[in-house]
């Protein structure tokens, strides 16, 4: 056990540089007193440990110390691994097919011929599924101006189906689900907004360049819905057990209740959108909405148009 907390402190003050005492105890559950026996340990094995005084202090590594092979376990190597072939198939660029490679250099042959004779016990795939070669297009030439902190004009058009110009700031790309999203700062509205990549038309990346400003990380507030979403209802749907196999597939457990019929109802929070109501078109008769009530009459209006399209054949 002790062992492995030492591994974790050493790690630990790689990534995130320098860490205090209290800090260190906190996160192990231990007392500040084991913390400085462990430092201790560590530096007596050779881990070049600087330690810092005042309010402001506490223990460092060195920089260019890096940790080696023989401390990763070939699960959690093979977890890295996955992860970098994962960022290869949203990505066609030469330098994480390099990195790849890198990675690869740190397996044993024996370890190598196990991964190829057995196949990889975990894969990541981040290319959604369907995506065009113009989306794709799309990712890289955003990349490209997110590295060269070049400004980018598009059409973004919303739910509702308005379209704006739009002059961005771009300073991430964001692969949610099955979905790209570009986080950048926006001109027109004066500050960071997440902009749905399938919304973008007429995308452009400039000359002009920009200076990065103060950016909030995306996991320091929680994501929120209007992304990618209009303003949500809660909805109260019933399924008829012929689609179970199909909503089981697209919605959460946890939203899911099985009545003894056989049918499915669902509970959740959606938008009042055409992505909605042509979602439950596609379900056709199978499915009705219980709540709330105008959704339902919209619903209706719409399949009542569809009848009316092909009345005349």
């Amino acid at each position: 056990m002790r062992t492995d907390r030492l591994l974790a402190i050493t790690v630990l003050l790689l990534n995130r540089k320098r860490l205090s005492a209290k800090a260190l105890a906190d996160r192990f559950e231990v007392s500040t007193k084991t913390i400085y026996r462990d430092i201790e340990a560590l530096s007596l094995a050779g881990i070049p440990i600087v330690t810092h005084q005042g309010t402001t202090g506490g223990f460092e590594i060195m920089e260019q110390f890096t940790i080696s092979r023989q401390f990763l376990a070939l699960d959690e190597l093979l977890s890295m691994l996955a992860a970098v072939q994962g960022i290869r198939t949203a990505f066609d660029d030469q330098s994480i097919s390099n990195l790849l490679e890198k990675v690869k250099t740190m397996l044993q042959p024996t370890e190598r011929e196990l991964l190829e004779q057995g196949g990889a016990p975990l894969t990541f795939d981040f290319n959604p599924w369907g995506q065009s070669a113009s989306a794709r297009a799309r990712v890289q030439a955003l990349r490209t101006a997110i590295g060269e902190r070049r400004t980018v004009t598009f059409r973004y058009t919303n739910l509702e189906g308005t379209g704006t110009e739009r002059t961005v700031e771009p300073i991430g790309l964001i692969l949610k689900g099955y979905l790209w999203y570009l986080h950048a700062y926006c001109t027109l509205r004066g500050e960071f907004r997440v902009f749905r990549l399938s919304r973008v038309q007429e995308l452009r990346v400039t000359e002009e360049r920009f200076e990065p400003r103060p950016a909030p990380a995306l996991d320091s507030y929680s994501w929120q819905p209007e992304w990618s979403e209009s303003g949500a209802s809660e909805v109260v749907l019933t399924f008829r057990p012929e689609v179970r196999d199909r909503v089981e597939d697209t919605f959460p457990t946890e939203q899911a209740e099985r009545l003894p019929d056989g049918s499915i109802r669902i509970r959740g929070s959606y938008p009042a959108n055409e992505w909605f109501y042509g979602w439950m078109l596609s379900f056709g008769d199978k499915v009705i909405i219980d709540e709330p009530a105008f959704m339902a009459r919209e619903l209706r209006e719409r399949a009542k148009k569809i009848i009316a399209q092909y009345a005349e054949l």
